[in-house]
């Protein structure tokens, strides 16, 4: 559909832009991207999704807004505490962009229902904040042929990758399975309040680049970031030939889960 006058001057700044121009920004209008986590990751992601122009953004998260989550999530809002977390960030979304449609689904990704929501979505962004998430998210956009942006941080330190189905190294070739108890959560051990602005914001900056075709993907590679010493490493991956979902000899071939993907604080859905 072409863009509005309305719409042109709201864009203007990336329409100037050779690699996005009008095209690009109606690309991006007809586009759906999935955010699994509306907490420390999704906030960024969401904010400048919609700021940007994504036409369709859907919100997947069964929690409710706590006051230890405002230093850093900051899609929510003080007046916002004890809200459904889904609500408060599509809030949020419109009131920056009433352009783009906001699907909420108020549900932690599980197994019997993470692959229905993923399969009608262009990208899906890993906002989830434990492990058994994480895994769920990368065998089900691998079975659905969904691209998608793995996030993780805790303390001072982040990590991020991209991933294209069947082409570049999934989630499991580089962390084969979920740890047993030896990674704390936030909660437990901290995390610097900016920090996941910045790794939420790479996210959505993938996302952004995969719709329109742009740029070099973080395809088979591993960024990390060090908040205290300011230092990006790109470290190279490759396919894993034992790869338990995407190797020759998968032996992951339906989706299930593993372990606990939500906390028993309150609120939780579980």
């Amino acid at each position: 559909m072409p863009l509005s006058e309305q719409q042109i001057e709201r864009y203007s700044r990336h329409i100037i832009l050779r690699e996005i121009g009008g095209a690009g920004q109606e690309k991006l209008l007809a586009s759906k991207v999935l955010i699994i986590g509306a907490g420390g990751l999704g906030s960024p992601a969401a904010l400048y999704l919609a700021a940007a122009g994504v036409g369709t953004i859907g919100l997947v998260d069964g929690d409710e807004v706590d006051i230890t989550n405002l230093h850093r999530q900051i899609v929510h809002r003080t007046a916002d505490i004890d809200r459904r977390k889904v609500d408060s960030a599509k809030e949020g979304m419109l009131a920056i962009n009433p352009d783009v449609t906001v699907r909420t689904y108020d549900i932690w990704a599980r197994a019997d229902n993470l692959r229905e929501i993923v399969r009608q979505y262009d990208f899906v962004i890993d906002a989830a904040d434990n492990f058994a998430a994480k895994f769920l998210i990368n065998d089900a956009c691998y079975f659905e042929k969904v691209p998608f942006s793995h996030a993780g941080v805790l303390q001072f330190e982040g990590q991020l990758m991209t991933v294209i189905p069947g082409q570049s190294a999934c989630y499991r070739c580089v962390f084969r399975s979920p740890p047993t108890g030896s990674a704390p959560p936030c909660g437990q051990a901290g995390v610097l309040g900016v920090l996941p602005g910045v790794i939420g914001s790479l996210q959505a900056t993938e996302a952004i680049k995969y719709l329109l075709g742009i740029g070099d993907l973080l395809t088979d590679s591993l960024l990390t970031y060090s908040a205290l010493t300011m230092e990006f490493r790109k470290v190279p991956v490759g396919r894993s030939p034992d790869c338990p979902v995407c190797g020759p000899k998968a032996t992951i071939t339906t989706l299930k889960d593993e372990g606990r993907v939500a906390c028993n604080k309150k609120g939780c859905k579980c």
